[in-house]
């Protein structure tokens, strides 16, 4: 088992990350030296349907518990769910020493987090990742629930008392789950080192890779991921780096329909258009063909619809929580590992769009 610490200004926390730990789920959260007199664990009805029994049991030896249901997908993450786990809470007496356990990928992890960092103003919750996408959302403390208007635009900061990843249980995951969760870590490559994106462009088949290397790759994403939340708890600069790809992920996510497309899906899409801009904008030298044919080959979408007219996307990315005043804060590399923000108005952001769709964005 490896072993990360994640230090922000409001809280302090281990990330176990191992073959098969979940086993010692109650090991491992009584090491937090936390006192909980009940748990409510909150998933989704696939993992439910694997999982959900099992980590009853292995938690029943200690605590009172619970466990609340939601259905699986990105539909989920709504006020009607966000209303409905209030409502177990309550229904179950859950009181403020008591803990949540979002078991389950990063919508669970979202959407239960939101809950604790709400229920009673704010109760523990701790991180039982099951995809490899929740490595970069399990981690920093963002939580939230979506809105018509825009993806994750409700919600809090609020950090996990502990994160258990178990990589055992990514073997349940399916080719397009598992690609999903990989865009994240080519998102971290890109915003660290060259090493590591070397390093992950030497794979040419994600479901061949093994435990080891599946385990080595989320220690070094998180690693990405928890160093620039050390310095930027709440995003007020660094950790905006962190959104490399988002701004037009989130646009095709809530454009294409929340479910329609995975996350992972969207961002690799984003990311093709923010490493365009970076070339023409600030003379990015990556060789952006190599990389997008690597993640062609993986299985990746790189183009973006072109029956949805570059306006509509424009619009959602105005609105998108990154926004200040109308202007866009859109991330970009001046080279890998050398992160910078630029702010665009709509005009420029529909310009580049337009140019980068022209050229080789457009399906």
């Amino acid at each position: 088992m490896k072993t990360l610490e994640v230090s922000t200004s409001s809280s302090n926390y281990p990330v176990y990350i191992g073959d098969g730990i979940r086993r010692n789920i109650v090991d491992l959260i009584t090491s937090t030296r936390c006192s909980y007199t009940k748990l409510l664990i909150v998933t989704d009805s696939a993992v439910d349907a694997i999982y959900g029994s099992e980590m009853v049991r292995f938690l029943e030896q200690k605590w009172s518990v619970q466990k609340v249901v939601v259905p699986n997908g990105e539909q989920s993450k709504s006020f009607s769910q966000f209303e409905h786990i209030h409502t177990k809470a309550i229904q179950f007496q859950l009181d403020r020493s008591s803990c949540i356990m979002a078991l389950g990928g990063g919508v669970i992890g979202d959407l239960a987090g939101f809950v604790a960092a709400t229920y009673m103003r704010g109760i523990d919750f701790i991180q039982v990742p099951t995809t490899l996408l929740a490595h970069d959302s399990a981690v920093g403390g963002k939580t939230g629930i979506n809105h018509p208007l825009g993806k994750n635009l409700i919600g809090a900061f609020h950090q996990p008392r502990a994160v258990i990843y178990d990589t055992s249980m990514l073997d349940t995951l399916s080719d397009t789950e598992l690609r999903s969760g990989f865009a994240e870590v080519i998102k971290h490559a890109l915003i660290s080192s060259n090493d590591f994106l070397s390093e992950l462009m030497s794979i040419r088949s994600l479901t061949e890779l093994s435990k080891e290397q599946l385990a080595h790759m989320l220690y070094q994403g998180i690693q990405v991921k928890a160093s620039i939340v050390q310095e930027d708890e709440k995003e007020q600069g660094v950790r905006a780096f962190l959104n490399l790809g988002h701004t037009l992920g989130h646009a095709i996510e809530a454009e294409y329909g929340y479910g329609a497309i995975t996350h992972g899906d969207a961002i690799a899409i984003g990311l093709q258009f923010a490493l365009y801009v970076s070339e023409k904008h600030l003379g990015l030298s990556l060789n952006r063909s190599d990389l997008k044919e690597w993640m062609k080959g993986l299985g990746f979408p790189v183009q973006i619809r072109q029956d949805i007219s570059t306006n509509i996307f424009v619009d959602r990315m105005v609105g998108d929580k990154k926004a200040i005043g109308g202007r866009v804060q859109f991330v970009l590399l001046k080279q890998v590992g050398d992160v910078t923000l630029q702010s665009f108005t709509k005009e420029e952001l529909h310009d580049w769009l337009e140019k980068w769709k022209r050229e080789d964005g457009c399906l």
